[in-house]
């Protein structure tokens, strides 16, 4: 009965005009930037967390949380139509999504992916309002040693499921813990690592690093790229799957739904590992496997349900516990300390309309998102028309001004451009930015729980293994190390993330 009193507050904050609009807003920046490839929800959310700073703590967070769900629903429009997955979690659906378009049914694909997308959405909104308050309650539990090896293991996690080479992604997160620490020590008051710039006293603004990495560096990338689409946007059929790929699609989305809600939750999961770990469970379940890449809608439905599963349940730990799990999440995280809104439990009980209207805006935004895929369909396909040679400089200016009003000052500005070219040797190299992300945001919470808890154990370093809760998250973490670390699971590691590279 609770829950349904607290969700009937949401949905009366949800269902105003403001926030309304706002939900649709993001929903459709989510659908555009999934549609266009190269712009992703990262660089998308980054270049849009100024305008935050002039809207209400809830309307913002309900326009970032629609972009980013958005981009899921909306990169599979081109991984469908064109083979270029809009945004990375459609990589997968390219594979049997775009044969099924080949062979004459793009509107059968497009209509699954939706339908898949729009199930999974509405199942894992409900996840997160059922799980979010018990959570929570168990998070007040939590001390500054508990809340230290708890953001230990969920670096340890990013580690452990970030695509691509291991030492890499430490290297990534090391260096984003040391950049986490520029600025004026909290404690004592002095200016560390500044190298006497007046503007690093305040520390590096998470938003430029966030701007530089994915937003400069992405328009470098995809400008050297050639753009060579296999274009059958003119034959879109039939939006009706019929019976018999209703009836593969179906169960295929439900797994993925389970499976994405799941790996959604973990550190450094979110919805690309969901998609392809739904990929890969279909094909090693399936009688015929060999169909898999030729047009099976189980691949299509399977990956698609997956990965907004994920998209959704990723906000758990960082409503509850105030832990970003991916790149998106530590963007989020951001938007609520510009209100001065901490992360955390306390949210759920000092900002409740906050908590409790984001949650039902997603069921809203979910069926806008459906009414924005399908009848709109002709819309998107002409936007795929555009060259990224005409969209890049538009990207550029919104990027600029973004960072220009975040203080005001030229010197963002520059900042942000180093980070977007050292964002592209980095990406030359195969380093992702999600780690450095995840490093920089949860870098100076480390700091302030660990000082902390030993200042509270007059400098004992045992009482993060006298405590059972904190133990226990260390003893996780230790253990993911030495799994990963067997040559056997590494090399396994590596097979799943291969088709991502």
């Amino acid at each position: 009965m609770e829950l349904f009193d607290h969700l009937m507050l949401g949905f009366s904050v949800a269902f105003t005009p403001e926030n309304l609009l706002y939900a649709l807003l993001g929903c459709i920046l989510g659908t555009l930037i999934g549609v266009l490839p190269g712009i992703g929800p990262v660089p998308t959310i980054a270049m849009l967390l100024p305008i935050t700073y002039v809207l209400p703590p809830v309307a913002g967070l309900i326009m970032l949380a629609g972009i980013y769900y958005g981009a899921q629903y909306g990169g599979s429009t081109t991984a469908i139509l064109v083979a270029l997955p809009g945004e990375t979690s459609a990589v997968v659906t390219v594979l049997d999504g775009h044969q099924m378009a080949r062979n004459g049914r793009a509107g059968a694909a497009l209509a699954i992916a939706a339908m898949g997308s729009f199930f999974a959405g509405c199942v894992a909104t409900l996840l997160l309002a059922a799980f979010a308050p018990p959570l929570a309650e168990v998070a007040f539990k939590f001390g500054p040693a508990e809340y230290f090896s708890l953001m230990t293991l969920g670096l340890v996690g990013a580690v452990v499921l970030a695509s691509g080479s291991l030492p890499k992604a430490i290297a990534m997160i090391i260096l984003g813990l040391l950049l986490g620490m520029v600025g004026t020590d909290v404690n004592s008051g002095v200016a560390r690592f500044d190298f006497g710039i007046p503007e690093l006293q305040d520390g590096i603004d998470f938003a430029i690093v966030a701007m530089g990495v994915f937003g400069f560096a992405e328009i470098m990338t995809n400008l050297e790229q050639k753009e060579n689409r296999v274009d059958i946007t003119d034959k879109i059929g039939s939006l009706y799957p019929n019976k018999q790929e209703f009836k593969e699609a179906a169960p295929a989305a439900v797994r993925g739904t389970i499976l994405g809600s799941m790996l959604g939750i973990l550190p450094g999961g979110g919805a690309v590992l969901s998609s392809f770990a739904s990929y890969t469970l279909e094909k090693k379940i399936s009688k015929n496997p060999e169909r898999f890449g030729k047009g099976h809608p189980a691949g299509l439905g399977g990956p698609e349900s997956a990965n907004n599963a994920a998209a959704q349940t990723s906000f758990i730990p960082l409503l509850t516990l105030g832990i970003p799990g991916n790149a998106v999440m530590a963007l989020m995280v951001g938007a609520m300390t510009i209100h001065n809104i901490q992360p955390g439990p306390q949210v759920m009980s000092s900002h409740p309309e906050l908590f409790w209207g984001l949650i039902a805006s997603m069921w809203i935004g979910n069926l806008m998102l459906v009414v924005l895929n399908l009848p709109l369909i002709g819309l998107w396909v002409k936007l795929l028309k555009v060259p990224y040679r005409i969209l890049f400089p538009a990207i550029l200016v919104f990027c600029t001004i973004g960072v220009y009003s975040l203080n005001y000052n030229t010197f963002d500005i520059f900042t942000t451009a180093i980070f977007g070219v050292i964002g592209y040797v980095w990406s030359k190299l195969k380093c992702e930015g999600a780690p450095l992300l995840l490093g920089l945001v949860l870098g100076p919470m480390m700091e302030e729980n660990f000082r902390r808890a030993l200042l509270l154990s007059r400098g004992d370093f045992m009482t993060f293994v006298d405590r059972p809760l904190s133990a226990s998250l260390l003893a996780v973490a230790a253990f993911l190390v030495v799994i990963v670390a067997l040559p056997s699971i590494r090399k396994k590691r590596e097979e799943t993330f291969v088709e991502e590279d």
